[in-house]
């Protein structure tokens, strides 16, 4: 299925101050933001983590006990945090991104800005940078393991202060790899703002969250299938559905497409056929453009489409934050199933 070429939205791109006519990097003017926190449009804070990727090619993954030579190394800008803040931007959202990271990952907070990112919120912890060692095998699948560092710095009292200027009207995006999200769901949810939630990586702890709090949720079939205890697509969907009926429901299925449900209507759509080189930051990708045409007032089936191709255009690419599409490209490439 080709996709046609998706509307352009204008870029609309959040900071702690502004004045009137102050351009983005992209040359775009920024909202203002008034005393009490309002703004004219729906803004996203993506609390989320922010690591350095360390990315090692290998021919399969390693097994127990084996020592395995890397075919190549690279790093990368990393965290499920900082590539969906950067999905966000790219796909034309309003992003502020509060996390921590440590003196040795200053240069994580310039790469947000730079890419069109709030990372006023974003503060320096006296812990190490989070990272992630991933192994990409020659098919282009991943494994990852994750030390959380900075990212599990984050206090309710952090959480307080990065609501602030968050209201009625705009959007909490959280994953897993953060401390205090219990605090963060239930401080955001009493100030008004909808709640998605991407719950990457799975944990026992998550589900003492208060997840009834939740307005979208956003997870593979993996994530669905530990949340509701299915193991089939049509029963994760279900069963979360009657778990949440509150919620919307994004599951993501890899090659074979994405299904929403929420309690008016349910959609499916397709993704699209390409050459996977590395799949690192593909559902984050999704997260990003989904939540953008959301925000955004798109219909559901447009914002699916719009997702899906955006991520099968960044699996064709290596690395994570840096294999993400700008808004423009989903209209210049046409990917043939």
């Amino acid at each position: 299925m080709l996709i046609e070429p998706v509307k352009k939205y204008p870029r609309k791109i959040l900071i702690q101050a502004s004045s009137p006519g102050k351009l983005s990097p992209h040359g775009i003017s920024y909202p203002d933001i008034h005393q009490d926190g309002s703004t004219k449009m729906a803004r996203i804070l993506n609390f989320g983590s922010l690591n350095i990727d360390h990315v090692y090619q290998v021919p399969h993954f390693v097994r127990p006990g084996e020592t395995l030579a890397s075919r190549g190394y690279s790093s990368f800008v990393g965290g499920k945090g900082c590539n969906q803040s950067v999905a966000l931007a790219r796909a034309g959202a309003a992003v502020a991104h509060a996390g921590k990271v440590g003196h040795d990952g200053v240069w994580l907070k310039e790469f947000l800005a730079k890419t069109g990112v709030d990372a006023s919120l974003t503060k320096i912890s006296s812990a190490s940078t989070g990272h992630a060692i991933i192994q990409v095998s020659g098919n282009g699948e991943n494994s990852i393991i994750l030390h959380g560092g900075a990212n599990h710095d984050i206090s309710p009292e952090d959480a307080a202060a990065a609501l602030e200027k968050f209201g009625e009207g705009d959007w909490l995006l959280l994953q897993n790899e953060i401390s205090s999200i219990p605090e963060i769901m239930r401080l955001a949810h009493a100030r008004g703002l909808k709640i998605a939630l991407n719950p990457a990586p799975i944990s026992e702890e998550l589900r003492d969250y208060p997840l009834d709090l939740v307005s979208t949720f956003i997870l593979n079939e993996i994530e669905g299938s530990e949340l509701s205890g299915e193991k089939e697509e049509e029963k994760i969907i279900a069963k979360l559905a009657a778990l949440y009926p509150k919620a919307a429901i994004v599951l993501t299925l890899g090659s074979r497409g994405v299904r929403y449900k929420d309690a008016k209507q349910e959609f499916c759509a397709a993704s699209e056929k390409v050459k996977a080189i590395d799949t690192t930051a593909a559902g984050d990708t999704f997260i990003g453009y989904f939540l953008a045409d959301i925000i955004a007032e798109s219909p559901v089936e447009t914002a699916l489409k719009n997702a899906c191709k955006a991520a099968a255009i960044c699996v064709t690419r290596k690395g994570a934050a840096l294999s993400i599409p700008e808004r423009k490209e989903l209209a210049e490439k046409l990917i043939s199933r």
